[in-house]
């Protein structure tokens, strides 16, 4: 790997305060009240309570980062304590900063519009992301936005072949390949996560999942012919170690399940 690659995930709730400002107000209700209309509201409309993108709001953004130089690092932006603006502010910088290769799952179609709206409505800039070649020739051919370029790879929209109805969960994926996908959290859980105050765990939560897409990545880099099984699992020996490393109780019930799985 001779570029920056930033594996990255989001985690969000619902956006209580932007739904009231697009229904007058809602005054007479608390937020608890309004969260139960919104949910109504797209459970009528949807099928489900997932709210639409631009009513998202992110409580974490989580990162695994493998430099040009072989640096390895897994992390959450901010703290506990960091606004949105902050949290969304850092991620847009880092881009600014090393221009990585991007890697999700269902980043396309979730954690970079989610991103983008959330940019807009901040006045975050976010120039280098939205570069397409006007300044940098790079951009021209292999840039940010265009689905079928390089600079951003949705894994989950690159495996089912851009194709709906193939896609699949990271967490199957993941398991499928021998990683340890999901522990106890899913991303259901955020919101009542939030609720409790329990931001600890939502990071934590979202660090485990930038870690399987990390881990499934470097068997697509394999599929590519980026990677020789001998580098992948060597690439695959360096996330053991870290999390061997870490006193982190998350990391360490990660590799647990890991080596369970394995077992």
């Amino acid at each position: 790997m001779l570029q920056n690659i930033l594996v990255f995930d989001i985690e969000t709730i619902a956006d209580i305060d932007a739904y009231r400002a697009l229904n007058g107000g809602l005054t007479e209700l608390d937020d608890g009240d309004v969260y139960r209309l919104m949910a109504s509201e797209r459970l009528s409309e949807a099928g489900s309570t997932f709210m639409r993108h631009h009513l998202h709001k992110i409580v974490a953004i989580s990162a695994v980062m493998k430099t040009a130089s072989g640096e390895l690092k897994v992390w959450s932006l901010g703290d506990e304590e960091s606004s949105e603006y902050e949290l969304i502010n850092r991620f847009f910088q880092g881009i600014d900063r090393f221009s990585p290769t991007l890697v999700s799952w269902n980043g396309g179609g979730f954690d970079l519009p989610v991103l983008q709206y959330r940019a807009l409505f901040h006045g975050i800039n976010a120039r280098r992301y939205f570069e397409i070649g006007d300044d940098e020739r790079d951009f021209r051919y292999n840039n940010y936005l265009a689905r079928f370029h390089w600079r951003h790879i949705d894994m989950m929209d690159v495996l089912s072949g851009f194709q709906p109805r193939a896609v699949a969960s990271l967490d199957d994926i993941a398991k499928l390949c021998g990683f340890p996908g999901k522990l106890d959290v899913d991303g259901s859980a955020v919101q009542q996560l939030w609720d409790e105050g329990n931001v600890a765990d939502i990071r934590n939560y979202c660090e485990t999942d930038v870690l399987n897409t990390y881990l499934v990545y470097l068997r697509f880099e394999v599929l590519r012919g980026n990677l020789d099984k001998t580098a992948c699992d060597q690439a695959i020996q360096e996330v053991q170690t870290f999390l061997n490393n870490s006193d982190k109780a998350h990391f360490q019930a990660f590799l647990h399940a890991w080596m369970a799985r394995q077992r």
